[in-house]
């Protein structure tokens, strides 16, 4: 019967991932989506093939399927002056490095550098309209905005230069958990203020954990912590715990002035 538990709670959290559709496309299809989604675990565990990353894999393609929903609607939208706008910031943001390229040798940037770059700030453009465009309030907004800046800003930190050392270290691979607990608790919350406080929160619990762990397996005897050394990874490290922990601030004080059932989704 452990099995049945399993397949339950993976179908559980897949209904729930499920809701992110837009009403008509839910409606239409969500049903079958779910059945099928049933349906394939019970294969999988009956020929005795693991579970885990068959979920992982659903939850990934069902996410991506989300996304191109929610862009369809977009599109159906008025958003031509705020596609416009991130547009604007995008370029800007992108004519940081390739100024920098002229005045020094510091920056050297591919075209593959520039297009990656950009794929990045166009995705967290398209997540803050997804989301916080869903709700009137402004402190929800800024919320969203700050945690969204935050997990990108580590993300890309992380993934340029490394946060312990240099980015070939594997102690930098503990910072997915981060963006595990965001991914998966902004799913099973759906995005509300009092849920979004509490994964915030988490996010930063799990972020401040991260050089702890990281120093007791790999301290600095095993690899190199780079040239600022333990304190300088603690002290970078908290600067994204402060965002992370702001962001779950500003998202209790939206929960707060929760209005009435009914009124929306994110409201």
């Amino acid at each position: 019967m452990a099995h049945e538990h399993v397949i339950a709670r993976y179908r559980q959290l897949y209904a729930i991932l499920l809701r992110l559709y837009s009403k008509p496309f839910r409606d239409r299809f969500g049903e079958g989506m779910e059945q099928t989604f049933n349906d394939l675990c019970r294969e999988r565990k009956e020929a005795d093939e693991g579970l885990f990353a068959f979920a992982l894999w659903a939850f990934a393609e069902t996410f991506a399927g989300i996304m191109r929903d929610r862009i369809t609607m977009i599109m159906m939208q008025d958003t031509t002056r705020r596609l416009t706008v991130w547009a604007a910031i995008i370029a800007l943001i992108l004519m940081i490095p390739l100024a920098a390229m002229q005045f020094t040798n510091e920056v050297n940037w591919h075209f593959l550098d520039f297009v990656v770059m950009g794929a990045l700030l166009s995705g967290v453009g398209l997540m803050y309209e997804l989301v916080a465009r869903r709700s009137e309030k402004t402190v929800y907004r800024v919320a969203f905005g700050i945690g969204l800046v935050a997990a990108f800003l580590l993300f890309w930190v992380n993934g340029a230069v490394g946060i312990i050392g240099n980015e070939g270290q594997p102690a930098n691979l503990l910072y997915g958990a981060v963006f595990a607990v965001g991914f998966f608790g902004a799913i099973i919350t759906r995005f509300k203020p009092h849920g979004m406080a509490r994964v915030l929160f988490a996010m930063a619990f799990v972020q401040a954990l991260v050089p702890v762990i990281a120093l007791i397996i790999w301290p600095p005897q095993v690899i190199s912590w780079g040239e600022a050394g333990v304190t300088g990874v603690f002290v970078l490290n908290a600067y994204f715990v402060m965002l992370f922990a702001g962001s779950a601030c500003l998202f209790r004080n939206a929960a707060r002035e929760q209005p009435p059932a009914g009124a929306g989704p994110l409201h």
